[in-house]
């Protein structure tokens, strides 16, 4: 570990990857702080549940010794899948069992995170802390929070997410938009509250597709149901289409417009949500980046290769670089944190090409006239 003996290492960003990298690097002996704008750990996670594959989100959890919790926390059955058609009619439906070599266990966000905090040390994370600046000093960074805070550190990594603060002091590219737009929302007490959906759900995953747009509902642990609405649009339609998200009988309205020719069971799902609904339009960064490597400052996960969600690659592709990222930092192969870092992007960016071109290849085929029939292919591997 001789590159990094006696650095502080300052990783911006309490996702999993964060929190994977900064587990491996403490495993090491390396002093690592955390940095997240989140008040507090208490505050709820939203979003669906995450399945994990077995050669990148598990790899990740196997070195940092986490294995048994992530089994004493995962939801058996919840990557038990339905894929429908407009009208609710089941086309194809799987579950692979637990020690199926293609199974992808599901964990919701939440205990993934406490499971990852869980291992670190006492006030490895420091809380309520919003990125502002950082400013070089001399071979240094000076890290700004909002709330004042402000830390000093030797290497500063960015896992802060898809609008990543820190990624433009490491190069201006930025991501385009992917034509597809999405709109999130979740229903709580989904068994009371949305019965029929709660049914065919029958606690897992249903795909919904049909007129090229989709209809994603996942099952989460503590009864509640996120759901995500996709469909091709103009990259600004969230601001030109003057709905207020956070009322729902407008989202409604909406919802009944542009998806009139699919069945009212859905309608269930838009009646009953529990809150303020969350547009998302759907970015991707451009597969041939690249940048000239620093000696103190890299990035990972959604920060480095944001991608639309399709694919089911996003948390697996951060927690993967986050162990790539630690062994090259730990390694005794690197002269120095600048080749360390460099052979890590390297890595990182190849592999990111290769995956953002099917997970875009993905966004495209489950936004197409033939949605249902090409997932079909591709679940039954023909």
């Amino acid at each position: 570990m001789n590159i990094i003996k006696n650095k502080n290492i300052a990783i911006v960003g309490g996702g999993p990857g964060g929190l994977t990298l900064a587990r491996i690097l403490q495993m090491n002996g390396a002093s690592v702080k955390v940095y997240e704008r989140d008040v507090n750990r208490d505050v709820r996670v939203q979003g669906a549940t995450l399945d994990l594959h077995d050669d990148s989100g598990l790899k990740a959890l196997r070195k940092a010794n986490l294995s048994a919790e992530f089994k004493a926390n995962y939801r058996p059955g919840a990557d038990h899948m339905r894929i429908t058609d407009q009208n609710a009619h089941i086309i194809y439906e799987d579950g692979f069992d637990g020690d199926d070599e293609h199974a992808r266990p599901e964990i919701d966000r939440g205990p993934l995170r406490e499971i990852l905090l869980d291992s670190l040390q006492p006030d490895t994370v420091v809380w309520d802390c919003n990125f502002a600046t950082l400013k070089p000093k001399a071979d240094t960074f000076e890290l700004h929070f909002k709330n004042g805070t402000i830390a000093q550190a030797d290497i500063v990594i960015a896992a802060d997410g898809a609008n990543s603060k820190i990624r433009p002091y490491i190069t201006p590219i930025k991501p385009f938009y992917s034509g597809v737009t999405a709109v999130e929302g979740a229903v709580y007490h989904s068994t009371i509250k949305s019965p029929k959906i709660h049914a065919l759900l029958k606690g897992g995953k249903i795909f919904a597709m049909g007129d090229s747009k989709t209809l994603i509902v996942s099952s989460k642990g503590d009864g509640s149901m996120a759901f995500y609405v996709g469909f091709k649009t103009d990259e600004f339609w969230v601001k030109e289409s003057g709905i207020d998200f956070a009322d729902k009988a407008q989202v409604l309205v909406w919802f009944k417009k542009d998806f009139a020719t699919w069945d009212n069971i859905w309608h269930e799902l838009f009646e009953n949500a529990s809150s303020a609904f969350i547009p998302r339009p759907q970015y991707c960064m451009p597969l041939n980046q690249n940048w000239e490597s620093q000696p103190n400052l890299t990035m990972l996960g959604d920060a480095a290769h944001l991608m639309p969600p399709y694919a089911g690659e996003g948390v697996n592709m951060a927690m993967l670089d986050a162990l790539e990222l630690a062994e090259s930092l730990l390694s005794d192969a690197y002269a120095n944190t600048q080749s360390a870092i460099a052979a890590f992007e390297k890595q990182m960016l190849a592999r990111f090409a290769l995956i953002g071109q099917i997970t875009l290849q993905q966004t495209e085929s489950l936004h197409s006239p033939d949605a249902i029939a090409n997932m079909v292919t591709m679940l039954n591997g023909e």
